[in-house]
């Protein structure tokens, strides 16, 4: 079990923290709006009305004890700055900033932030890869040359085996994993087959990726 520490509850900042206690992990919000640590306090470990850009405040919270602190503030550039600034000089050994906008982020990655969230974009980013075709369920981009495709098998992979589609060659991807209803093969063998209906996990460079959702969709 980890203690991780959410510093503004907003909509996203709400989630990941809930999300988090819901898997078994200790949690702390914090939040300068009372009527937001209310409404979160039952769903967390603990809930604390607090200004974090006050470096004294975060101390007597123990910030730096905790595994992961997550800053999902909002409009307020300066208190997200600040609290991360304020988090990495305590000595706070992961912390995970969501930004705005990229020049937020490149702020925010100056000052020691370990892993920079663009919630919106991100989000713009998935969708618009699942409308390129039904088969596209679902894409997380890992760097801005990596990612990760989830796609249902085509009707031409049905009753193949790996090694006969040859994805590595026609398509660059490595498959990750095999979704099949409520089992998934982890790291496939190339003697495994493919069944009708199956949810393919591939990891491929981003112009690879590109190329299959293409052919995909045409």
């Amino acid at each position: 079990m980890k203690q991780f520490a959410v510093i503004g509850c907003g909509r996203f900042g709400s989630s990941v923290a809930e999300t988090l206690y819901e898997l078994g992990h200790e949690v702390l919000a914090i939040d300068i709006n009372e009527e937001r640590v209310q409404e979160i306090s039952d769903r967390v470990t603990c809930a604390v009305q607090a200004d974090v850009s006050d470096e004294k405040v975060l101390i007597e919270l123990g910030i730096r004890n905790f595994d992961v602190v997550i800053i999902s503030i909002g409009s307020n550039y300066q208190a997200s700055i600040m609290a991360t600034l304020i988090a990495k000089e305590l000595g706070v050994k992961k912390v995970i900033a969501k930004a705005n906008d990229e020049l937020h982020g490149k702020v925010l990655s100056k000052i020691g932030a370990d892993r920079i969230i663009f919630p919106e974009r991100d989000m713009g980013i998935r969708v618009a890869h699942n409308l390129v075709s039904s088969n596209i369920l679902d894409f997380i981009e890992l760097s801005p040359d990596y990612g990760i495709l989830e796609i249902t098998a085509l009707d031409e992979w049905a009753n193949k085996t790996l090694k006969e589609l040859k994805l590595p060659s026609r398509y660059g991807i490595s498959v990750m994993a095999i979704k099949r209803d409520k089992n998934i093969n982890i790291s496939p063998y190339a003697d495994d087959v493919i069944l009708k209906g199956d949810i393919l996990v591939v990891l491929g460079n981003t112009n690879d990726i590109e190329s299959l959702e293409q052919s995909v969709g045409e």
